[in-house]
């Protein structure tokens, strides 16, 4: 690379400058002004570029990442009571309704919170455990952050319960004709382990990052050309 185009110290602060800004001066304000569902509750995440809403379904991915922007720019930035409260609007709803009796998280919900799709993936789980816990960084000690914790331990559960069968009994494939492994749940379960280590037991976080490491560079890494593959067959061979 040209010396000369190599990005001075300067440019990069004004980049973080830039990227500082478009957060919190049009991004954050954006879903702080149309997300909110002031009736129900939770947020409205189906959007135009001008805010109108065209669905009103909740998406429990899209609910758990709202309540962990809001909980981390909280914990992070600056310790504002409308980011909490908006947080604190999510925490409620999907801990009311987010939930089957079972404890494993459904995919979405109707805008009053009735279950619409069934909890068939672990991937709900994944981003519920990552709310709830970095919601209980953000709020006070006391009742809901004890809640926030128990909530996001239970969700970290289900996903190392369900880590090897991700879909159970929702899974529609015929088992034996084409089994595939899936890079993405050893990748989100190391992502998501580092989001709740300040939870887990002592040595858990070194447990799961050497195993998560260890599939990822033995099974899902293919050394005839370098890259990583996305699906692989149950003992990690190529499949086309």
């Amino acid at each position: 690379m040209p010396a000369s185009s190599i990005p001075t110290p300067e440019k990069f602060v004004s980049l973080a400058a830039r990227y500082k800004s478009a957060l919190l001066d049009n991004v954050i304000p954006f879903w702080e002004t149309h997300s909110l569902d002031t009736e129900y509750g939770g947020y409205f995440t189906c959007l135009d570029r001008q805010g109108q809403r065209y669905d009103t379904d909740k998406f429990i991915w899209l609910q758990n990442r709202q309540v962990w922007t809001f909980s981390m720019l909280c914990s992070q930035i600056e310790k504002r009571d409308r980011w909490l409260e908006i947080a604190q609007r999510g925490d409620d709803f999907l801990a009311a309704h987010g939930r089957d009796e079972e404890g494993n998280w459904y995919f979405s919900l109707t805008r009053e919170g009735k279950p619409l799709v069934q909890p068939y993936n672990i991937f709900s789980d994944c981003f519920a455990a990552m709310a709830f816990s970095q919601y209980a960084l953000a709020c006070e000690q006391g009742e809901r952050q004890e809640r926030a914790k128990a909530i996001a331990l239970q969700a970290y559960k289900n996903v190392l319960r369900r880590q090897d069968n991700p879909k159970g009994k929702y899974n529609k494939a015929f088992p034996g004709t084409r089994s595939l492994k899936a890079l993405a749940v050893p990748m989100i379960l190391a992502n998501l382990s580092l989001e709740m280590d300040w939870l887990l037991a002592d040595g858990q976080l070194d447990e799961v990052l050497s195993q998560t490491q260890t599939e990822v560079m033995e099974t899902f890494l293919a050394d005839d050309c370098g890259l990583m593959r996305e699906h692989v067959g149950p003992n990690g061979e190529w499949v086309d």
